[in-house]
């Protein structure tokens, strides 16, 4: 069994093809492949630590947010925008500090997967980024107030009401829309 672990883990390194069919096969086996995954997040190849972090999005059954959360720090981006697409996929309240300061990251496309993430991750984020909203001055606040849009927590009403004065339209749809979501909308605007 572990002989068989290993040469999964091997083909990680080969064509993309090989790698995906072997990926789906190590997340399959869950716990067990987990300590198995682990060392490959420190590999010289970003690709193969992409792989790996791909393979941990996949594994349901076992606890692999801390490890994602690591993969968010990797100094490639390919493989820190692979780790907020798997926390996306598998909200987790342990991930919105890090998905918060990944917010600030310099890959546009790791900030815009962050906010999917936290708006996926729902109530647990909402205070953080109400904070962020309220509190911040700069392109984060956009990608904040877009999450808690998606989110349509009905404790970011305010928040996004007080956005809707703001000097920016995207800030603006971003209000408009999450009220809508919320089922509010237009409801402040009438008589």
């Amino acid at each position: 069994m572990a002989d068989e672990l290993e040469e999964l883990i091997s083909r990680l390194s080969a064509d993309d093809e090989t790698a995906r069919q072997a990926s789906e096969q190590i997340a399959a086996r869950g716990e067990a492949a987990l300590a198995a995954i682990q060392p490959l997040l420190a590999h010289e190849q970003a690709d193969v630590r992409w792989w790996a972090v791909r393979t941990l999005a996949e594994m349901r059954e076992a606890d692999a947010i801390p490890y994602l959360l690591s993969a968010l720090e990797d100094p490639d981006p390919g493989v820190r925008q692979c780790a907020a697409l798997g926390l996306q996929q598998r909200p987790d309240g342990r991930a919105v500090p890090a998905l918060i300061a990944a917010l600030s990251d310099p890959d546009s496309l790791v900030v815009r997967l962050a906010a999917n993430a936290l708006a996926a991750t729902g109530g647990e984020a909402v205070p953080e980024l109400i904070n962020l909203v309220e509190n911040d001055s700069s392109k984060v606040r956009l990608e904040a107030i877009r999450a808690l849009a998606l989110a349509s927590d009905t404790r970011s009403i305010p928040t996004l009401f007080n956005a809707l004065d703001s000097d920016s339209a995207l800030m603006e749809y971003w209000a408009n829309e999450g009220l809508e979501r919320i089922g509010v909308g237009m409801m402040f605007f009438k008589p």
